[in-house]
């Protein structure tokens, strides 16, 4: 008996597949496929954060995760990874294959609100510098070759800019101690590093904007802009009593305060140009 035919899956059909496909890895960190890298990236550390192997030291399942998101934000982390997923649905990796990123999706939904921007920041404060931060770089470095374009897209509250410097110290350090073997990836990467100036504080912490700030000052310049106007009122006010008398003199409006300041100020105008005539 001839075995069966698989059927024929049409073209629409397989579109439609691969675009489920292509929103799976998106929908694991709970963004959208038109998400940005820093949005991508904000959602990858609400997750790490809660997987990440000092919170969970006797949780295996926890530190699996962990590692099975690590594989997710090298993929939608990179730039070229990312085009390429996007555009084929394909994850060139065992860990990611099967159901595995229909169950991580699953592990994480229940996640999403659990982590706070005000936790974030305060992991952040503690992490950057730690000896927890150093154990994670070394590990990211041996797993991916040296390729540190790679690495700080899985690195935790990394930033290229601040932190390249810092991280080419502490590889060093860890290269000529034998911990590590120096890579020719990081090798030239770490040329290019030395080229260019690191910053005066990588480890200072970069404070959100608050959006009520920008009322509070322009609230405090336009009391105190106020308060200048009240006094060169009562000022002028006082002048003209004394000089024309009348303690019941009705107070003037604010047209007329206004039109009796341009009046002395054209005044005293007039008086420095005649001045200057007869020198």
């Amino acid at each position: 008996m001839a075995p069966k035919k698989r059927a024929r899956v049409s073209d629409d059909e397989q579109i439609e597949e691969d675009t489920q496909q292509q929103k799976s890895l998106y929908e694991v960190l709970g963004v959208e496929k038109t998400a940005s890298q820093q949005e991508i990236k904000k959602a990858y550390h609400k997750l790490a954060l809660r997987l990440h192997p000092d919170k969970n030291p006797d949780d295996e399942q926890a530190k699996e995760k962990f590692q099975q998101l690590q594989k997710v934000i090298s993929i939608l982390g990179d730039e070229e990874k990312r085009e390429l997923y996007d555009q084929t649905g394909c994850v060139d990796d065992d860990d990611l294959a099967g159901d595995v990123v229909h169950n991580l999706h699953k592990f994480f939904r229940t996640m999403y609100k659990k982590i706070t921007e005000a936790d974030i920041e305060e992991f952040e404060a503690n992490y950057r510098g730690s000896d927890s931060e150093k154990t994670d770089l070394i590990d990211l470095y041996k797993k991916y070759k040296g390729n540190m374009d790679r690495l700080f897209c899985s690195m935790l509250c990394s930033d290229c800019k601040l932190d390249s410097h810092r991280f080419k110290d502490i590889l060093d350090e860890a290269i000529a101690a034998g911990e590590i073997k120096e890579r020719k990836a990081y090798k030239k990467w770490a040329k290019e590093v030395s080229e260019t100036k690191p910053p005066t504080s990588p480890l200072r912490r970069r404070k959100p904007k608050s959006n009520k700030k920008p009322d509070t000052d322009l609230y405090a310049i336009i009391s105190q802009r106020r308060d200048e106007r009240k006094g060169r009122f009562d000022s002028m006010f006082s002048s003209l009593i004394s000089k024309y008398g009348g303690s019941d003199m009705p107070e003037p409006s604010e047209e007329e305060f206004e039109a009796a300041q341009r009046k002395l100020e054209s005044g005293r105008s007039s008086k420095k140009s005649k001045k200057s005539k007869h020198k």
